[in-house]
């Protein structure tokens, strides 16, 4: 086959471009850092690099999540604290109102004292945390409780609805007259029925005990809230089912009581120290929960890393071999300069040397 002088030239030019390009695609690569800027440099590495981004942006939303999940359980367990301290105190003032010296007007100091405390519980129960209410499960921006007086002067813990009315333990709603307090019928706040519906507030009630859970890593989900019914609404050692609602408004019934002392410092006392006692065990939950959200937290950071780490080496270069491949190019971009200028077709002037 014959070889022209054109040809020749021709597959020089050919291969000064494929170096200039390989020249500019590592220029590109020392700018940016980067081993691939467009889908088509490297289709593999670019559906790698992909999927570990939309990793590290879900890694980083179950961070954020584990970060106020330990924020809420934070909250949760100083609410309980609180609420453990304010039994203990009713406990104490149950205990002094069995001494055979108290006359009536100590009893009634002391139940005016536990009237108070019974308040205070209801404002404990109506933390609030980031805009929602720590112990209203699923109900959430409404305050779950109310400690509320009746026609007779004592507090009742209830729960609270939307409207402005109040349940009791059961989810029935209860009377009150217009100056807001709860109408008494044979010691117990009295009951009515919902006009129109009597479902009215079925929903709601259930929503105060519903859980609330979040996502912590993929497929793996936390219940990490404490209702009020958790609670109010227990079973005790032997699985007897307790209602510190009813225990509350038993206590102050007996106080005013003459004949009462009997049960306030019997059933009363057993009851208020099983209702502490139930509280002491959901404070042993919440605590392992927050060590849970340690370790998922301390998981979490690691994982981060190492995504980071391994898309580092998918999408990052290596800048010194990078720099000695450039170096490479340049060579031998020169050598094909100084080659291609030989390859020149002769002139009249060759012939007249």
């Amino acid at each position: 086959m014959r070889v022209t002088n054109s040809m020749l030239s021709s597959n020089f030019l050919r291969d000064m471009r494929n170096n200039l390009e390989t020249m500019q695609t590592l220029e590109n690569q020392l700018t940016s850092g980067k081993e691939i800027r467009r889908p088509s440099d490297n289709p593999f590495k670019v559906a790698r690099s992909m999927q570990l981004h939309g990793d590290i942006l879900a890694n980083k939303q179950y961070n954020e999540n584990i970060k106020d999940t330990i924020n809420w359980l934070d909250t949760t367990d100083t609410a309980l604290n609180q609420t453990t301290n304010t039994l203990q105190r009713i406990r104490e003032l149950m205990v002094s109102a069995g001494n055979g010296g108290y006359g009536t007007d100590e009893r009634k100091a002391i139940c005016d004292e536990i009237n108070e405390k019974i308040g205070e519980l209801g404002q404990v129960l109506n933390t609030n945390f980031d805009g929602k209410y720590v112990f209203g499960g699923t109900k959430g921006t409404s305050k779950p409780m109310a400690a509320v007086e009746d026609t007779d002067g004592r507090n009742h813990i209830v729960y609270a609805t939307k409207d402005g009315n109040y349940l009791n333990s059961e989810g029935k709603l209860l009377k009150k007259t217009s100056e807001g307090k709860l109408e008494i019928s044979g010691g117990e706040p009295e009951v009515v029925e919902p006009p129109n519906d009597p479902d009215k507030y079925k929903e709601e009630y259930m929503h105060i005990s519903q859980d609330l859970a979040t996502e912590i890593s993929q497929g793996v989900t936390i219940e990490y809230n404490v209702t009020s019914r958790d609670i109010f609404e227990f079973k005790d050692s032997k699985g007897t089912n307790s209602n510190l609602m009813d225990l509350l408004n038993d206590i102050t019934k007996n106080l005013n009581d003459p004949d009462g002392v009997s049960k306030l410092t019997g059933e009363n006392l057993d009851d208020i120290t099983k209702a502490m006692d139930n509280v002491l065990k959901i404070r042993s939950e919440v605590g392992a929960k927050q060590n849970r959200m340690d370790a998922a937290k301390e998981q979490n950071t690691e994982e981060n890393f190492n995504l980071t780490d391994i898309l580092s080496k998918t999408e990052d270069i290596d800048f010194v071999e990078k720099q000695m491949e450039f170096a490479t190019m340049q060579t031998v971009y020169v050598a094909s300069l100084q080659t291609s200028a030989r390859v020149l077709q002769p002139s009249l002037m060759d012939y007249l040397r």
